[in-house]
């Protein structure tokens, strides 16, 4: 399997890990539309919306609140977008959850972000 998701897993492609525990893998999308932008990641791949377990979605949206939390104390934002994509709006076929935090301010650069993040 060629999926760039289950690479970062696997740790064969380096990524901004904010948290990770047995199911999912939390990290720093390196596009990102604002500061702090995550991607939720289940370890076991999975297609889409269709393909996912309900378990696995309960437990996602358990660690988004946690990431919310987080970002909140560390970056100061005043909003969060959830976004989950399927289908031909899914640029990489592996089930994701993107946190979009919002807050005034530039573009700052992920690996100082992830210092801000994880310090």
């Amino acid at each position: 399997m060629d999926c760039i998701f289950c690479k970062i897993i696997k740790g064969e492609i380096p990524s901004y890990t904010v948290y990770e525990d047995n199911i999912v893998k939390v990290f720093l999308d390196i596009s990102p539309v604002e500061n702090g932008h995550m991607l939720i990641i289940p370890k076991e791949h999975c297609l889409d919306i269709d393909d996912i377990k309900l378990e696995t979605i309960t437990h996602i949206y358990e660690v988004a609140k946690k990431m919310h939390l987080l970002l909140k104390e560390k970056l100061n934002i005043d909003g969060m977008q959830v976004v989950q994509n399927n289908g031909t709006l899914e640029e990489v076929k592996h089930y994701h959850m993107h946190l979009i935090p919002h807050m005034d301010g530039e573009l700052k650069d992920v690996k100082e972000i992830y210092e801000l993040l994880t310090k």
